[in-house]
């Protein structure tokens, strides 16, 4: 093991132009030596928890801004825009639809300029630019204003999901990032339920300044995220390589462990690794599965407040009510990314999540009373939103070297986000919402066969790699020899 000192003298690190990114391949190391920093298991776990107060307050703010902006249009709805805009027919359906093909298509470019650009320059500039779509929303006035301001709302906010995830991978090894998925993820669970709050108060501002309660609810919400966003341009973090929260061993000590983590793979832009992200056939599965997650997910974030309203409750008795089902998913969501980490098992909790899930669309499909439906209402969302954190693990660290993983990772969440218009037309037939449940029952479904091939899958390619380095007498002292291979690398398990 070599010592602080040791170490300290096999870097230099490289200081980053104003835009420009800094990634692994601007420290020069001075030897071959990649010996971690000794610490005990103490000493790690305090390292670890000065990264996460430094980092997971602002990514877990930035998405519930996200999905609050997102989501609102359910409360909206609630609140008399249908009324007011002459929602008729499908019209809903396709202003909530519409934010997912922008949405979708924007990812991928995305997360490739967030490895040519810093962090803290472009999710801050993403949150600008959909802050102020947010905030001009209150100028909707018909039905075709608010398909437009939907549509470049998807776009604007494109960046911001994978974004995150992606920077999580930057900071973190991969046995630590499903727990740090998740708190961030849990904002999507909170969101839901804050919105539902945040819409009960608003509209009480009905007719102050000319606008109605649920204009001034997307004014609101718009200026918060602008205010947000531009506190962030000047502390948000880049890397470890430049972090000045963290003294000079502490910032060894990670850039460490992540090389050690990734192989040693290459973090070069170079397009050889966008190809290797979209040939790779573990991509699209993973893309199943957590589309399998997503269409239920987003279905009872969309319409909960009109499932509950169906049930027999209030207007304002639905916002309220929405809120519990979303409490319940946000604490889930973080048990269980804690302990998908501590156990590295993903497969599993998938699994597991996506059953409780499906057990609630079971009752709201059968029950007829609105305490049972209440119930199933709870479990869909407890069950559903913890397997999320857990699926973007999972992709995340499946997939090696820096460019690569940020590929795989747009391509899962912008692909799978179509779901999204599917979730925006299923729930049509009122009170009941059989074709909304049932369909959320059959992609739950999916994702529960694709998670279970993809664990058979995985331990037949780790089974296979074992075999191939004892054949031939592949070791760490070869470790460079795979570095443009990605997670092919015969080392990479």
């Amino acid at each position: 093991m070599a010592s602080n000192q040791s170490l300290r003298s096999n870097y230099t690190v490289a200081k980053p132009d104003i835009m420009g990114s800094l990634r692994d391949d601007d420290i020069e190391l001075k030897s071959d030596d990649l010996s971690v920093l000794p610490v005990n298991p103490r000493e790690q776990a305090r390292i670890l928890r000065k990264m996460d107060w430094h980092l997971l307050p602002f990514v877990t703010v930035f998405f519930l801004l996200s999905f609050i902006d997102r989501a609102n249009i359910g409360n909206a709805t609630v609140a008399g825009m249908a009324t007011d805009l002459k929602l008729t027919g499908f019209k809903y359906n396709i202003a909530a639809a519409v934010f997912f093909i922008p949405y979708s298509f924007a990812e991928v470019p995305s997360n490739i300029i967030l490895k040519l650009l810093r962090p803290s320059r472009w999710i801050p500039s993403i949150m600008v630019t959909w802050g102020i779509v947010m905030t001009l929303m209150c100028l909707v006035n018909s039905y075709q204003s608010l398909v437009i301001a939907r549509a470049f709302l998807g776009l604007t906010e494109a960046g911001l999901y994978p974004g995150i995830n992606y920077y999580i991978c930057l900071w973190y090894p991969r046995s630590e990032r499903s727990k740090r998925i998740a708190i961030f993820f849990s904002a999507a669970s909170v969101a839901v339920a804050f919105g539902g709050l945040l819409a009960y108060g608003i509209e009480r501002m009905n007719g102050v300044g000319g606008l109605y309660g649920w204009q001034w609810m997307f004014c609101l919400e718009g200026i918060v995220t602008v205010l947000v966003a531009i506190f962030s341009f000047f502390y948000m973090h880049d890397y470890p390589e430049t972090a000045n929260f963290l003294t000079e061993p502490e910032r060894l000590y990670i850039i460490d462990v992540l090389k050690h983590d990734s192989n040693s793979l290459s973090s070069l832009f170079d397009t050889q690794f966008v190809w290797q992200a979209m040939k790779d056939y573990k991509t699209y599965v993973q893309i199943l599965i957590y589309l399998g997650l997503l269409v239920p997910g987003y279905a009872i974030a969309l319409f909960s407040p009109t499932i509950i309203n169906e049930l027999g409750y209030s207007a304002a008795n639905a916002q309220l009510l929405s809120v519990p089902p979303f409490v319940a998913g946000a604490i889930a969501t973080i048990i269980v990314g804690i302990h998908s980490d501590k156990h590295k098992l993903r497969g599993p909790y998938i699994i597991g999540g996506a059953l409780v899930s499906l057990v609630g669309y079971i009752l709201l499909y059968c029950s007829v009373k609105a305490g049972p439906s209440y119930v199933g209402v709870c479990l869909a969302a407890a069950g559903n939103y913890p397997t999320v954190a857990v699926i973007l693990a999972w992709a995340g660290s499946n997939a090696g070297g820096d460019l690569k993983r940020g590929v795989v990772l747009a391509m899962v969440i912008g692909i799978s986000n179509l779901g999204g218009v599917c979730s925006s037309f299923i729930y049509i037939d009122p009170p009941r919402f059989h074709v909304g449940h049932g369909t959320n029952m059959g992609f739950l479904s999916l994702s529960i066969i694709m998670s279970i091939f993809a664990m058979w899958n995985y331990n037949r390619l780790n089974r296979k790699k074992e075999a191939q380095c004892l054949a031939e007498n592949i070791g760490d002292d070869r470790i460079h020899e795979f570095k443009d291979m990605g997670d092919a690398s015969p080392l990479f398990r």
